[in-house]
């Protein structure tokens, strides 16, 4: 998917610049905003037993299937109600499974209701996210995935499989630019298209892995990694109104929504490192109360914290020092006149004390 500040194009740039710091005796490695979870599933190929957190739900979800899931899924307990999957091999189970869901009727729940033109027709706010079939099938997707978790027909990882595979999928039949601040007048031509389940890839290793759901700056009290590191929010955008819809998706709880975009209350989900009043102060405790050997930081010059800033916290750590990259910027909104088309991508690290 496409997603603010993601870093799947600098993963050699900062692979190859904490191998430049860290010693062998690593073996756990903290991803501790994890967004859609691009670093730590490098990681996790490289060997390392990953700890990945985000505040987003819909997060929690696509690290709990990359990151938590290791092993193979054999919907064994699914066979009962779909026994063609008794002939079915395990590794290819999970593609029958969504080839399964891709096909039945769609349905006229939340989404259809509050989220395509059909839906909201007669409302305040006509909303276009998605064409009226994608729409239903969605709905029906959705409450199928979650009726066979309440019937305990699918296990925990079959079922955050079953949703990342979801969320990816209804990206790409999204009717927005990128993000979900704004929908398109006109349904694109890959709003159009039919919507697909297509199973979420399966990394599959012998370490055990951590998935959590908390504050950052809570969270950081109680874990030990070897390699902790740091991707935050670096300006003011707020994720929670960029993806509110992924996270109504993936919670699927008919929350109270409103205005033009249909956001949800994003109140508990709103980050101190989007404002420039507490995004120091945040950063200052967070790294003050790390247990690690090393830290490192993705943060761009465009961010709210000053060189001055990181270099000044990080000292009272320890042993700091950075790397830099230049590289294309994310632009969300085609029409936004950006400052540059470039920006500087800075790797910070600290070998702590």
């Amino acid at each position: 998917m496409n997603y603010i500040g993601s870093k799947l194009s600098l993963l050699k740039f900062i692979d190859e610049s904490i191998s430049k710091v860290v010693d062998t005796d690593c073996h756990t490695f903290c991803d501790l905003f994890a967004g859609t979870g691009a670093v730590g599933r490098h990681f996790k190929e490289k060997g390392y037993s990953i700890i990945a957190n985000d505040m987003q739900y819909y997060s929690f979800v696509l690290n709990k299937q990359y990151i938590a899931n290791h092993r193979p899924l054999a919907f064994s307990k699914l066979t009962t109600i779909l026994p063609s999957l008794k002939k079915v091999k395990i590794s290819e189970r999970s593609q029958a499974v969504c080839e399964y869901l891709t096909n039945i009727t769609g349905k006229k729940g939340f989404i259809y209701k509050n989220y395509s033109s059909e839906g909201t027709a007669k409302k305040t706010f006509v909303r276009n996210y998605f064409s009226s079939d994608n729409a239903q099938k969605c709905d029906a997707i959705r409450q199928q995935i979650e009726t066979w978790r309440n019937k305990k027909l699918i296990t925990e990882n079959e079922y955050y499989f079953l949703l990342a595979s979801l969320i990816e999928s209804v990206d790409k039949s999204a009717n927005t630019a990128s993000v979900y601040g704004a929908f398109l007048k006109k349904l694109k031509q890959s709003a159009l298209r039919p919507l697909i389940l297509r199973p979420a890839n399966l990394l599959i290793n012998e370490q055990e892995h951590q998935v959590f759901q908390e504050d950052a700056n809570m969270l950081i009290k109680h874990i030990r990694p070897d390699i902790l590191y740091l991707d935050p929010p670096y300006n003011t955008r707020q994720y929670a109104t960029n993806y509110h819809l992924l996270e109504t998706i993936a919670k699927y709880d008919n929350p109270k929504i409103y205005g033009k975009t249909g956001l949800r209350d994003y109140t508990d989900q709103k980050s101190s490192y989007c404002s420039r009043s507490t995004v120091k102060k945040a950063f200052a405790d967070l790294i003050k109360n790390a247990k690690t050997k090393y830290i490192f930081l993705s943060y761009n010059n465009e961010g709210l914290l000053s060189l001055a800033d990181i270099k000044e916290i990080f000292e009272q750590k320890g042993t700091y020092g950075y790397f830099t990259q230049t590289y294309n910027r994310f632009k969300a909104d085609r029409n936004r006149d950006y400052k540059a088309s470039n920006t500087t991508e800075y790797i910070h690290y600290c070998i702590c004390k």
